[in-house]
């Protein structure tokens, strides 16, 4: 069975950067394509950044040249790198499958961005 292990929210300032990781077992990890989503409150959760199953990669256009997506399959990490943090961006963090999320999903990382 998969199991996610986000880490790396905080609190930041707006303007700030953060470096989100997400860690996997139970998968060929190199044999998917990964993606970010969030959720903020009252809100939907939706896809923030991922890989495309030929390895290009996407972005929600509320993110586009701020985020930057990445992976280690060595290290069965994928990486989403936040700069020029905006209140907005302000939600928990998951991270799964990029094509057909797995249903299990992990507890998240929460990113408050407020000064």
């Amino acid at each position: 069975q998969v199991q996610l292990v986000e880490s790396g929210g905080g609190l930041v300032q707006p303007g700030g950067s953060l470096r989100l990781s997400c860690t996997t077992s139970g998968i060929i990890f190199r044999m998917y394509a990964m993606a970010w989503y969030r959720q903020a409150p009252g809100k939907r959760r939706e896809l923030v950044a991922g890989f495309t199953s030929d390895g290009k990669t996407n972005y929600a256009d509320s993110v586009k040249g701020r985020f930057t997506i990445s992976r280690d399959n060595a290290k069965n990490t994928v990486y989403l790198q936040m700069n020029s943090l905006k209140p907005e961006d302000t939600a928990v963090y998951y991270c799964n499958n990029a094509i057909l999320p797995w249903g299990s999903w992990g507890q998240g990382t929460q990113v408050t961005v407020s000064s």
